[in-house]
């Protein structure tokens, strides 16, 4: 409270400053300029307030939750004439780009006008999030590569065969294909099934969302993507983009007005009716238009409010990312460590301030044990308060699993989600080290007690041991969403067998309550509070412990994989060999995947 207090005394003594600068923040008639240039999430990530000299702060990525307070102040000032997005590079998965492209149709939807800028070309996300646009706008001699989405898979089975490595793999489910690449030469028929459904609902995304930002019908923007790529000057006259300029020239086009609309006429076959490049057309020169960055904008906003005095009631944010795992060994790895986000969870639970809580999920699972931790802890914090499980790019077997406590999930149509299922992999090193010259002799007290040893296959009995215990968990997993969904076992056992669905497949399943990002969610967990829950803004919810230092980890099958070009495998079996022997809930993607 002190601290809150000096604060809004220094902000009242600055009052007529931050006013000023406000009233120069955005000139009237100016773009806002939002640039993007790598990363971006669902939350904006926590500051780090103690850059070390030795550790140069890096930029943080830009946050959809950004983008929105952006819009909602925009909403209210009659100044700028609209946003200028000018995009190098993005780096983001399908969830999170649908969420993105919702908050700029609402700056749209609130008034002001949205011009995109690319000034390196275009593939598929760039113009996802362009069809929100009034106008395109590329960089001269760029690409225009709308060219769909493509996954190839990398099979090892006969190189570690080569190599000595006898791979042994336990999976329940027809689709869970965690362990296929290790023991198959090719794509079984159950997951090209699956992959190419999920790339059917992509690619159906693309195509609606071009259809719909230029104002053609499905069949030439599917068309538009089969003939791709384009160089910049052939996609104005295809219709795709309105025009080509360098940076220069782009302002001067703003300022006067030159800027064609997605409304001008088209010919049938989806050209422009007025194909110009756009840079002819900027000859005049004009005066160049007024603009202002958006972090220069929201700054000044910010600098005229106050900081409350009392502590306000909050709605909890906790996020599971990264593969789950019973203890993170290494600091500021993309983990979900059981260990922090149980406390987190209770902290969540037992704090009076926190009124109900966001699960906030992009996470392709992990450890069995892990995740059935963490659920129980989301099951307590669900009887005492409201608990909505938003998922992002993949919410998937482990990550679904946590999710199933919730009272609603809620889902973007391109999540990764399902994958209900659990597979158990080890690796069978004789006769590598025979190859190498290196002998194993035994001495045991126990007939299975060098079970986990990998100088050895398991026999008949052992393996049978291994199924049952496998079996047991996957029962429990579908006992878990069964519950959760509240529906019978016998329903939730023919949308499993460890298949993967588009987050609008898993929602026609009933395996997900609604379609949208983290403010619907966050609307949801409103309503259930109550009335007066509408003013009660989100905050993430952190509770840490000290980790220890990192143990040696073995590395012989990782480094293989690295060698054949598997670094995404390498990292999933290092995973798994680092779980100390837990069963996995996973969804193990393909090794590579194009996205044009």
């Amino acid at each position: 409270m002190i601290a809150a207090l000096l604060i809004n005394l220094l902000r009242l003594l600055l009052l007529p400053v931050s006013a000023l600068r406000w009233a120069f923040a955005a000139p009237r008639g100016g773009y806002v300029v939002l640039e993007i240039d790598g990363r971006v999430v669902d939350l904006q990530p926590p500051r780090v307030r103690l850059a070390l000299w030795w550790r140069p702060r890096r930029r943080a990525p830009l946050s959809v939750e950004r983008v929105r307070e952006l819009g909602k102040h925009l909403r209210k000032d009659p100044r700028p004439a609209g946003v200028l997005l000018r995009m190098r590079s993005v780096h983001a998965g399908p969830a999170v780009i649908a969420s993105l492209r919702d908050a700029l149709l609402e700056i749209r939807a609130g008034g002001k006008d949205l011009v995109v800028y690319l000034p390196m070309g275009a593939d598929n996300t760039m113009l996802l999030l362009a069809s929100a646009a009034r106008a395109v706008v590329v960089g001269p001699e760029t690409l225009v590569s709308p060219l769909g989405f493509a996954v190839e898979g990398r099979y090892v089975r006969r190189a570690l065969e080569q190599a000595g490595v006898e791979p042994e793999v336990f999976a329940k489910g027809m689709y869970k294909n965690a362990g296929e690449v290790l023991v198959r030469d090719s794509m079984s028929a159950a997951q090209r099934e699956q992959v190419g459904a999920l790339l059917d609902a992509r690619l159906g995304d693309l195509v609606a969302s071009l259809a719909q930002g230029r104002r053609v019908d499905r069949e030439t923007a599917a068309r538009w993507i089969d003939e791709a790529p384009y160089g910049a000057e052939q996609a104005v006259a295809r219709g795709i983009i309105d025009a080509v300029a360098y940076e220069d020239e782009l302002e001067h086009m703003l300022a006067a007005g030159l800027l064609p609309g997605t409304t001008a006429p088209r010919r049938a076959d989806g050209g422009a009716g007025d194909a110009i490049g756009g840079r002819a057309r900027a000859a005049a020169r004009p005066a160049r238009m007024r603009l202002v960055s958006a972090a220069r904008y929201l700054g000044a906003r910010r600098a005229l409010s106050l900081r409350p005095m009392w502590p306000r009631p909050i709605i909890g944010v906790v996020e599971v990312h990264g593969a789950i795992v019973s203890r993170a060994h290494f600091r500021g790895a993309s983990l979900a460590s059981e260990e922090r986000l149980v406390a987190s969870l209770r902290a969540a639970r037992q704090n009076p301030r926190i009124r109900g809580v966001i699960l906030h999920i992009d996470s392709p699972g992990g450890s069995a044990l892990a995740s059935d931790r963490i659920h129980h802890e989301v099951t307590r914090l669900a009887e005492v308060k409201p608990v909505v499980a938003c998922m992002s790019n993949v919410a998937a077997s482990g990550g679904y699993y946590v999710a199933a406590a919730a009272h609603a999930i809620v889902a973007q149509p391109q999540t990764i989600t399902g994958s209900i299922g659990v597979v158990s992999a080890r690796f069978a090193l004789g006769p590598l080290l025979e190859r190498l010259g290196v002998s194993t002799d035994v001495v045991k007290r126990g007939a299975r007690a060098d079970l986990f040893s990998p100088s050895r296959r398991l026999d008949a009995g052992e393996r049978s041991v291994m199924e049952r215990e496998l079996d047991a968990i996957y029962a429990t997993f579908l006992r878990v969403v069964a519950r959760g969904r509240r529906r019978p076992v016998e329903e939730i056992e023919p949308l499993a067998q460890g298949r993967v669905y588009s987050g609008a497949e898993a929602q026609a399943r009933g395996l997900v309550d609604m379609l949208g990002g983290f403010e619907r969610a966050l609307h949801e967990l409103r309503q259930m509070i109550g009335p007066k829950a509408a003013a009660i803004e989100p905050a993430i919810v952190r509770a840490s412990r000290y980790i220890p230092p990192p143990p040696l980890l073995p590395a012989p099958v990782p480094t293989l994989l690295e060698l054949v070009g598997l670094r995404g495998l390498a990292a999933e079996v290092a995973l798994a060999m680092h779980c100390e022997g837990e069963r996995v809930l996973a969804y193990c993607g393909e090794a590579a995947e194009f996205d044009g």
